[in-house]
């Protein structure tokens, strides 16, 4: 990259006031003081909702903003950046948060953006830019100094950035360097790599967390620093895409490194369909004429299956109907779910192209998500590149009241204004204390899931005797802990969260961001649904559908099913979690209940299957991770724990499952 750089479009505000931003796409160029209230929070969901995911190369340029939300108003259509002549985009705090999708940075670049300013970005977003040549900053000052027609040098961008960040920034990106950096021969297949005294710091083996540890163990040769904050490349035990990337990561790979590209250990790269396969049932896309995209995505992900030998988790035959389950249309399971059911050991590393791959970490390892790039690159090398992170202990001691559950205790978090304000960004949660060793496996899922919505870079529960449980009876794997598979004590830590348990409440999340939280019996007003769901990674595991069951069987007991004129739709997360259901004799109850039951795939929670609103009137009360506008369908989102969601759902409005059985028992009374 060139030295000095110097930028001949416009730049954008993306302010809080949509009349603003009109102005600005009429052809009026203003200044940050004219720009009013910039927005905060601006998600990947806005930059490029899934209904314009649907091709992975530069066509994307079209629809960079097309879901930003400035007051009650979406201000910027198809073309209207590049066509604007844009080149600098301007945000506040917590840019591209939510979804790891680099089809955000990329439809961005495509419409000619190259540089971003904003308070603070999120982890995965910022890498991505790296990755593709977008230059970021949160230096405010440089903005006059670009409107005056100044050239900024590529110093002003690399400022703060980490050693092996600032090479890659250089070089236009990651595939860039890697492709002409020197690599030493990987560690063989499935080698831990050197004993972790050897790692890191020699000084007497100062005390690490866990996944310091684990990364210790699998370090690059080459790399050339290992203190917090320091850009390594680490091992990866295994790495995975969807249907959304895989199309994007064999194309990016391709053109970097030829084809056909010679994969590295192909063994442990997993391919699963998953996102897009309820796509025949989603409202959006029949409606508006976008299954042809959908189509190739699916061509460009089963092409890749085809050619490579790679694990590969694929779509379910079309049987017909099954009683009130509809279509057989679906996945063998989300990938996330099944990295935890199949795959995942403790001690390992997982990436895999979605923000919600820390769900893993619910078993001991190392799990996030990245990017495109970084997966195609992970593909031929067998590393990943990330920081040495810091990481925040979340100590949560005490009992959880009954039908309080992992993910009111995230909602919690997520309202704290410590997380608000992006002060976690990129930190690892630990999770410890008494309520966790309580919770079972599912639970802690939900726990390192929702680390995507919190802006860490990961979530990890340290490994017990309930993790080796889970895995032999998911598994029948005899699983033997190493001692090493803990923090030491006297580990450094960022920052302690303490949390008494029993002062938790069931939580919900008010409509537009994970982080509008507030306690159930605060909502000031009954608030009226249309459309109950569980499910997703998050929601659809075994432990969510007892407390769905729970609550249902509660209600068909008194007489009660899903109120009418209200739909309930339960997706299972696997079809392990279906199995189950059926031994467990789940299904005569959601039959009885009135539900309509989904098979495995991201659904509604991507906008891509039953469950999702279809019109702004319609509210949801639901159980997946995020609620950020447009994610689940045009209409409100409001976030909750599956008791909550069953129990709204034969309530007709957003109600706790005591508050239920409260009113119904002293109706009868």
């Amino acid at each position: 990259m060139e030295d000095t750089i110097r930028f001949d479009g416009r730049v954008l505000f993306l302010s809080d006031d949509p009349a603003i931003v009109r102005r600005q796409l009429a052809g009026e160029s203003i200044a940050r003081a004219e720009a009013g209230a910039l927005r905060d929070n601006v998600s990947t969901d806005e930059i490029t909702p899934v209904t314009v995911m649907l091709t992975y190369d530069e066509r994307l340029g079209r629809y960079p903003y097309v879901g930003f939300k400035a007051g009650n108003a979406l201000p910027i259509g198809e073309h209207a950046v590049r066509r604007g002549g844009f080149q600098v985009t301007v945000a506040g705090k917590r840019y591209g948060k939510g979804s790891s999708r680099e089809s955000s940075p990329l439809a961005e670049r495509s419409a000619g953006i190259r540089l971003i300013v904003a308070e603070s970005f999120e982890r995965i977003y910022q890498q991505n830019c790296d990755n593709i040549g977008i230059l970021t900053t949160t230096d405010f000052g440089v903005l006059e100094r670009i409107q005056a027609g100044e050239a900024i040098p590529i110093t002003e961008f690399l400022k703060g950035r980490d050693a092996l960040t600032q090479q890659i920034i250089r070089s236009g990106g990651l595939l860039a360097y890697s492709k002409f950096a020197e690599w030493p021969a990987p560690l063989a297949p499935h080698d831990d790599g050197p004993d972790i005294r050897n790692t890191l710091n020699t000084d007497n083996t100062p005390p690490r967390t866990l996944v310091e540890k684990i990364m210790a163990r699998r370090l690059h040769p080459a790399t050339p620093g290992t203190e917090h904050g320091d850009g390594v490349f680490v091992r990866v035990d295994w790495r995975f895409s969807h249907d959304y990337f895989t199309g994007m990561c064999a194309h990016l790979m391709h053109g970097a490194f030829g084809e056909p590209a010679a994969l590295y250990d192909p063994a442990r790269i997993i391919a699963f369909q998953d996102h897009l396969v309820l796509a025949a049932q989603s409202f959006p896309h029949v409606s508006q004429g976008l299954l042809p995209g959908v189509a190739n995505l699916t061509s460009g992900h089963r092409e890749f299956v085809s050619r490579y030998p790679v694990l590969a988790h694929g779509q379910l035959a079309n049987e017909g109907t099954q009683g009130n389950e509809g279509s057989m249309e679906g996945a063998d399971g989300i990938c996330h779910a099944l990295m935890a059911e199949r795959y995942a050991l403790p001690g390992q590393i997982v990436i895999g192209t979605d923000s919600h791959t820390p769900h893993a970490g619910a078993l001991g390892c190392l799990a996030f998500g990245a990017g495109a790039t970084d997966i195609a690159n992970s593909w031929v090398t067998g590393y990943v590149r990330c920081k040495v992170p810091q990481t925040l202990r979340i100590e949560i001691d005490g009992d959880l009241a009954p039908g309080v559950t992992a993910k009111d205790v995230v909602l919690h978090l997520l309202r704290l204004d410590a997380i608000r304000s992006g002060d976690a960004i990129g930190l690892v949660f630990e999770y410890v204390g008494s309520a966790v060793r309580a919770m079972s496996v599912d639970e802690r899922a939900t726990l390192t899931n929702m680390v995507a919505e919190l802006g860490g870079f990961t979530g990890i529960v340290a490994p017990d005797e309930k993790t080796v449980a889970f895995l032999k009876a998911r598994r029948g794997i005899d699983f033997t802990l190493a001692p090493w598979m803990t923090s030491d004590a006297g580990a450094r830590y960022r920052d302690v969260i303490r949390i008494d348990a029993a002062s938790l409440t069931p939580m919900l999340a008010r409509p537009g961001d994970p982080g509008n939280g507030v306690a159930l019996a605060e909502l000031d007003a009954p608030v009226a649904i249309d459309i109950a769901y569980g499910g997703s990674c998050t929601a659809g595991k075994r432990d969510d559908f007892d407390a769905y069951h729970d609550v249902l069987a509660w209600g068909v007991a008194h007489g009660l099913r899903v109120a009418q004129g209200r739909s309930l739709f339960l997706q299972f997360g696997t079809m392990d979690v279906r199995a189950y259901c059926e031994a467990q004799g789940y299904l005569d109850t959601f039959e009885a209940a009135g539900v309509t039951l989904v098979m495995p795939g991201c659904g509604a929670c991507a906008n891509c299957g039953p469950g999702q609103s279809t019109s702004t009137g319609q509210v949801t009360i639901s159980a997946i991770n995020r609620n950020f506008p447009g994610r689940s369908g045009p209409g409100s989102v409001w976030l909750a724990s599956p008791y909550t969601v069953a129990a709204s759902a034969l309530a007709g409005r957003i109600v706790g499952f005591d508050e239920l059985k409260a009113a119904v028992v002293g109706e009868r009374d």
